[in-house]
Parts: structure tokens; C-alpha cells; sequence
């Protein structure tokens, strides 16, 4: 009896952690000077500087998936702040010099949830969102592990919408681009072998495929050298 209590709390520890995994997490934060005043305009990342949150006229930014052990990097006027993340799940963060600066957890912050997350993670057209970034959701899917990252962006039942629903008669679903290549689904593609991901809403420029927006994907093995 003892045996099989063990073995289904083992279960659902585990069945705990994948959720936890699973889970698209908001961290919202502030960058404010010495005095207390917003800073707008500083950028904040953790993994990669080309996939940035941005601060706005009141300091405040949000990221997703940010991890107890992360750093987050705040780079202002040229200066780049290192600030540890020790476990908290918001910051504010006052820089003081070019050197010093102070940062604690807010429970408000907290509180608002996905607040901020609207105004975060910009990316550059030319490096998108790296592999990395969506390995780090936990998800094996290229869509679910955008879901959560692109504003706009919703993924239900394996397929993605990125420009809203149409009509009745006709499909929501993106352009999906491999390396260049027209593919009908990504659900094939390993999200180990992902070097970036770009979502444009505006898929203008590949005529009327891409009225619905267009998602293109750069493997490893297909990226320029």
C-alpha cells in the first residue's frame, strides 16, 4: 500500500512540473533613475540582446518565461546592468550610476498579470525570435511555443491566427515559410533544429497567400553562413 501511495506521488509531482513547464509565465517590470522617475526607452532580455522588451513612458516592460535563475540584462544610455533574477517574479529596478543600481520584487507588478506583456520582447526583422527562446517554453511545437510571445498571435487546436478570424468560407491560417520554402504545416519541424522564427502580420509582399500574415522559419541547416 505504502508502495503504490509512493508511486502516485511520484506521479503527480511530476505531472506538477510538466504543468509548471507548460506554462506561459508573465514578468512584468520597472526601470526607473535614482529619484524614483521612469526611464522610457531601455531595453531588457535575458538569453539574446536581438530579443529585447522595451521600457515605456513609465518605465514599465514585460517579459514571458523568465526563469528564478535567470539574468535580466537593462541596457540604458549604452550602459548594460546585470541584475539577477534570485527567484523574483517581478523587479523594480532603480538605477543609481553607471555602475550601482538597486532592484527588488513588487507584488503589484504581480499582480497585473500579463500587464506589460502587450509592450514586450520587440524584435528585430532581421533575427526574429531565436530557437533558443522558444525551446525555453517547454513546448515541442513551433505554434505552441509561439503562443504567448507575439502579440496578436492565437494557437488553437494546432493552427495559428495571426490577423483575426475571417469568414466562414475562408481560412485564417498563415503562410508558412521554411527557409525560403512554401510549406503546407510546421507541425513537422523539430524545435531543436530552429535557429529564428519570424511572424509578420503584413504578408503583402507574398501577394494574396499572405493576406492571413506569414511565418517564416530559418533551420539551423537552412541559415545563411
Amino acid at each position: 500500500m505504502k508502495k503504490n501511495f509512493f508511486f502516485i506521488l511520484c506521479f503527480f509531482a511530476c505531472m506538477t512540473v510538466f504543468a509548471q513547464k507548460q506554462k506561459v509565465v508573465p514578468f512584468n517590470g520597472v526601470v526607473e533613475d535614482v529619484l524614483g522617475q521612469p526611464l522610457r526607452g531601455a531595453r531588457v532580455w535575458v538569453v539574446n540582446p536581438d530579443y529585447y522588451a522595451t521600457t515605456d513612458r513609465k518605465g514599465k516592460f514585460g517579459l514571458t518565461n523568465v526563469q528564478p535563475t535567470d539574468t535580466l540584462h537593462v541596457k540604458y544610455k549604452k550602459q548594460i546592468y546585470n541584475v539577477p533574477v534570485d527567484s523574483m517574479k517581478s523587479v523594480r529596478v532603480r538605477i543609481a550610476d553607471e555602475i550601482k543600481f538597486e532592484a527588488q520584487e513588487d507584488k503589484e507588478l504581480v499582480n497585473i498579470g500579463y500587464g506589460f506583456v502587450k509592450r514586450r520582447e520587440s524584435c528585430s526583422s532581421s533575427s526574429g525570435i531565436p530557437g533558443e527562446v522558444l525551446v525555453r517554453t517547454g513546448r515541442t511545437n513551433i505554434l505552441d511555443a509561439l503562443q504567448g510571445l507575439v502579440p496578436g498571435l492565437t494557437v488553437s487546436n494546432g493552427r495559428a491566427v495571426i490577423r483575426g478570424i475571417g469568414t466562414i468560407n475562408s481560412s485564417s491560417d498563415p503562410l508558412f515559410i521554411l527557409d525560403g520554402v512554401e510549406v503546407p504545416s510546421l507541425s513537422f519541424v523539430n524545435l531543436n533544429d530552429v535557429e529564428r522564427v519570424e511572424v509578420q502580420k503584413d504578408g503583402s509582399i507574398y501577394g494574396v497567400k499572405g493576406a492571413n500574415g506569414v511565418i517564416l522559419v530559418t533551420s539551423k541547416h537552412g541559415r545563411k553562413k
